[in-house]
């Protein structure tokens, strides 16, 4: 009878997970057929009542510039990305197999600076920014996206690499390797499920980020990215009243982390619980 109750009571706590499952299947699933229908059908409640409408799609990429922001877009997630594991994997190995004076200082700091909530930068950052001439230029959102993320990263990085044994880079050595050789070639691909989780975690942040977008990029139209274009979208509706192009772009923005997602999740799962054994 307890073991009957007990079972009661887990299935239970499965109870919030499937409805969230079920709201946002029900909401991705009715803005995706609403991307290929008209904006009549969307109000009237009649979804796809006149077939699959692709030149939602292929308008809005072509007359409200979702293709060139979507290279924007791309730009300013891949590099940050790139350059974030260059400079945190280093740095999460060495605070994690190395003991030297200011080790727990230093480490402490990037703590520190995963509890800054980032709108407390924005006007110091903003001044900086203005003195070099920097405002209004892609090269300025990669650096932000870059700077801005590596606190975590190596946060998370740190304790996914105290889980891989040191005699790995050692053996490295041994055979002749320098100790920065031992870590691409050795520590990297073993530490690489933590690596794909927080370049994962990464992308998903930088690719829907708004806020530093809007502030730093919003005077040059040329560098604007996804997220403030589809923002624009939304403005400009009460002109343009094109709501199915408005859910084909919203579609747009929505399916590379939702398919990186699916496609990785697995990694993703490893990562976390790899990560957490020590950390």
């Amino acid at each position: 009878m307890k073991h009957h109750g007990s079972s009661v009571v887990g299935a239970l706590r499965y109870i919030p997970l499937i409805l969230w499952v079920i709201f946002f299947v029900f909401a991705f699933g009715w803005i995706l057929l609403a991307s290929f229908s008209t904006t009549k059908e969307i109000f009237s409640n009649g979804l796809l009542q006149s077939g699959f409408h692709f030149e939602n799609y292929t308008g809005v990429w072509e007359r409200n510039h979702v293709a060139h922001y979507f290279v924007n877009s791309v730009i300013c997630t891949v590099v940050p990305c790139a350059l974030i594991i260059l400079l945190a994997a280093p740095a999460a190995y060495v605070l994690s197999k190395k003991r030297f004076r200011g080790r727990k200082q230093t480490f402490n700091s990037f703590v520190i600076g995963m509890s800054i909530p980032q709108v407390m930068l924005v006007i110091p950052i903003y001044c900086w920014f203005v003195q070099a001439n920097l405002v209004g230029r892609l090269s300025t959102l990669i650096i932000l996206y870059t700077t801005l993320n590596l606190p975590y990263t190596i946060y998370f990085l740190t304790a996914f690499f105290s889980t891989v044994p040191s005699v790995l880079a050692e053996a490295a050595m041994i055979d002749g390797c320098s100790e920065t050789k031992a870590l691409w070639k050795v520590m990297i691909p073993v530490a690489s499920p933590g690596i794909i989780t927080v370049t994962i975690f990464n992308f998903m942040n930088i690719w829907n980020e708004y806020f530093m977008a809007l502030i730093f990029a919003n005077g040059n139209d040329k560098i604007r990215t996804l997220s403030m274009g589809l923002q624009n979208m939304i403005t400009s509706m009460k002109y343009t009243g094109d709501w199915a192009g408005l859910f084909a772009a919203v579609i747009i923005v929505l399916v590379p982390t939702l398919i990186m997602y699916l496609l990785l999740s697995e990694k993703i799962v490893a990562g976390i619980t790899g990560g957490a054994v020590k950390g």
